[in-house]
C-alpha cells in the first residue's frame, strides 16, 4: 500500500480508537496529568499521519517539493517509494492536507486574539493601583467589588495575577483562599492556557472530527482535575471542595437540573472520596505506551526507506 494511504488510514484508526478508549476509562479521573498526556499523544499522532501524508503526496507531484523532501536520503532510497504510482491524486491531496494545515494555524491564531481580548477586558475591569512599597513583579491580589462569588487568573504583564470578588472574600475563609489561590496557580504553573487553545482551536477548525471535539471536552475537565489536586496537596481535599461550593453554590450546579457546568458536582465528589490513584509502574507503562504512540507514523514513513537501505 502506498505510504501516504497507509498514514491517513492511520490517522483515522488513531481518530476512532482514542476517544472511545480514553473515555471508557475510569483511569482518567484519578490520573488527569497522565490523562491530558495521552490525549495529547493521540492527537500528535493523527497531526503527524497528515503532516508526513502531505509531504509525501507534494513530493510525488512536484519535482522541486521531491528534491527538498529527500535531498539528504542515500542513493535508492526514493526509489523504494515508487512515487510515479501515486497518480493524478496526489496533488489534490497535497493541496487538500496543506489546506488543512493552513486552516489549523488561522484557528489557533484566531483563539489566540480572542483569548487576548479577553484579557484586556478583565485587565481593564480589575486595573487597581500599586500600593506604597509594593513590590514589583510577583504575584498579586486584586479584590473586585461584586457581589457574585467569584475567582480567576488574570494574565498578562510579568506576572499573573489573582482576581477575586468581595463575596468570594465573605464566603471563604482562609484554607479555602489558599486553596483558590493553589488551584489557579496550578493552571498558571502547567500553561492550561495553551492546551486549551490548541484543543479548541482544531475543534473550532474540524467540528466533524469527532476525536478534536473529545480532546476539547477533555481537556476542559481534566485541566481542572489537575488544578483541583495541586490545590488538595496545599490546602488539602476538604478545603477544596469547600472552595468549590461556595464559589459555585448560586450558579444552579449542585441541584436538580444542574447545568453541568465543568462537572463541579463531580469535582467535589472525587475530592470527597478520592479513588485511590494508579501504581507506579501502571503509570510507567501508560506514560511510555503514550510516548511511543506519536512515533508510529515516523515508523510507517521510513519502512521503504529503510527496506531500500538493508536490500
Amino acid at each position: 500500500m502506498m505510504v501516504p494511504l497507509a498514514l491517513l488510514l492511520l490517522a483515522a484508526l488513531v481518530a476512532a480508537l482514542a476517544p472511545r478508549v480514553l473515555t471508557r476509562a475510569d483511569w482518567p479521573a484519578r490520573e488527569p496529568v497522565l490523562a491530558l498526556w495521552v490525549w495529547q499523544c493521540a492527537v500528535a499522532a493523527v497531526l503527524l499521519c497528515c503532516a508526513l501524508a502531505m509531504s509525501l503526496s507534494a513530493a510525488a507531484a512536484w519535482e522541486a517539493v521531491r528534491g527538498h523532501v529527500f535531498a539528504p536520503a542515500p542513493h535508492g532510497v526514493m526509489e523504494a517509494y515508487a512515487l510515479g504510482v501515486y497518480g493524478s491524486w496526489a496533488a489534490p491531496l497535497a493541496i487538500s492536507l496543506a489546506a488543512g494545515a493552513l486552516w489549523t494555524a488561522a484557528m489557533l491564531t484566531r483563539e489566540v486574539r480572542r483569548a487576548r481580548r479577553r484579557r484586556r477586558h478583565a485587565a481593564l475591569r480589575v486595573r487597581s493601583p500599586r500600593l506604597p512599597g509594593e513590590p514589583r513583579g510577583g504575584e498579586r491580589l486584586v479584590v473586585l467589588e461584586s457581589d457574585r462569588p467569584d475567582a480567576w487568573l488574570l494574565r498578562g504583564g510579568a506576572a499573573p495575577r489573582l482576581v477575586i470578588t468581595t463575596a468570594a472574600l465573605r464566603r471563604l475563609d482562609g484554607s479555602q483562599l489558599d486553596a483558590v489561590l493553589a488551584h489557579e496557580q496550578g493552571h498558571a504553573r502547567a500553561r492550561h492556557d495553551w492546551l486549551l487553545h490548541c484543543s479548541a482551536a482544531l475543534a473550532d477548525g474540524f467540528p466533524q472530527v469527532p476525536v478534536f471535539a473529545a480532546f476539547r471536552d477533555q481537556v476542559h475537565h481534566l485541566v481542572e482535575l489537575a488544578a483541583d489536586d495541586c490545590a488538595s496537596r496545599r490546602t488539602g481535599r476538604l478545603a477544596t471542595a469547600l472552595a468549590l461550593v461556595e464559589l459555585n453554590e448560586d450558579r444552579g450546579v449542585f441541584g436538580p437540573g444542574a447545568s453541568g457546568l465543568s462537572r463541579l458536582p463531580d469535582r467535589v465528589d472525587r475530592l470527597l472520596a478520592p479513588a485511590p490513584r494508579l501504581t507506579v509502574p501502571q503509570r510507567l507503562r501508560l506514560t511510555a505506551v503514550a510516548s511511543l504512540v506519536p512515533f508510529v507514523p515516523v515508523l510507517v514513513t521510513f519502512v521503504p526507506g529503510l527496506s531500500a537501505l538493508r536490500g
